[in-house]
């Protein structure tokens, strides 16, 4: 068990590296996003096994950008080392970096809000997601719970405004009945968590129900997801998009589109329906 942790300590250390704030990025108010929960949300789209000459079989990502997520001068990431830095798939290579990451829902997501308004300014990615993580493993007070709270208020050093936040995760959480049957708590006790931690009692929240699952009870977690019914909760449906050879894992396509699904609900959520003038 120890030496596991040291090689989870080792692996994510540049997470916990100290903030450079030197970069002229820093200093630029951003419109930022938090990136959260496993794989699909990391992004496997475009990432396929490869046969090498000695027959050792490889995960690779074929490094083919569509246009929707292609990379845009006012679309920032902050790395693993903290820094701002111009967005680019794939966007969690050095926050997932026990896996393969190729293109996931974030950059279309913010290419899509920037078409919807081209005066938004400057968009910060916050990417947290790591593949393979069951939401216990999230939990207020863990080590990815911890870090992805860390990491946000980081990106808040140099200015700017926490805007919403992006979730996809609960396959790992499908394997065991007793998980699938307690996981709409779960996911509303972390959501409740992250508001209160960050301060932002009303923080539009977008979470993605599955669209895959590698155990029996994805329906489980669906209906859970789906029937969350928090205030500024919204949640996007997956289940329909095309999924690579694995069966599980998003393709590239899937990813683009789902970006713009989330685009389109968080900006749902931005809607202020004002009293009418005649109103008494």
């Amino acid at each position: 068990m120890l030496p596991l942790l040291l090689l989870m300590l080792l692996s994510h250390s540049r997470w916990v590296a100290t903030a450079n704030v030197t970069n002229g990025c820093n200093s630029i108010a951003k419109n930022i996003f938090i990136l959260s929960g496993q794989s699909n949300m990391s992004g496997r789209g475009g990432v396929f096994n490869q046969t090498s000459s000695s027959g050792t079989v490889n995960l690779t990502w074929d490094g083919i950008v569509p246009p929707e997520c292609q990379p845009n001068p006012s679309v920032l990431r902050l790395n693993g080392g903290l820094t701002w830095v111009e967005a680019h798939e794939p966007l969690h290579k050095d926050i997932d970096v026990n896996k393969t990451c190729g293109v996931g829902p974030g950059m279309s997501f913010a290419n899509e809000l920037k078409m919807d308004d081209p005066d938004i300014g400057v968009i910060g990615l916050v990417p947290c997601a790591i593949g393979g993580t069951n939401i216990t493993q999230w939990v207020r007070g863990g080590w990815l719970y911890n870090e992805m709270i860390r990491r946000t208020k980081v990106a808040l050093q140099g200015g700017g405004t926490i805007r919403g936040m992006l979730w996809y995760q609960g396959e790992s959480d499908a394997i065991d009945l007793d998980d699938a049957k307690l996981y709409k708590g779960r996911l509303k006790k972390f959501f409740k968590d992250v508001r209160r931690d960050l301060e932002l009692p009303t923080l539009p929240i977008v979470q993605v129900a599955l669209a895959t699952a590698p155990g029996p009870y994805m329906e489980v977690i669906r209906k859970a997801q789906l029937g969350i019914n928090l205030p500024n909760v919204r949640c996007v449906d997956a289940k329909g998009l095309p999924i690579g050879p694995d069966l599980l894992h998003l393709t590239t396509p899937a990813q683009v589109q789902l970006g713009k699904m989330l685009a389109n609900a968080f900006l749902q959520t931005q809607r202020v329906f004002l009293p009418s003038s005649n109103s008494n």
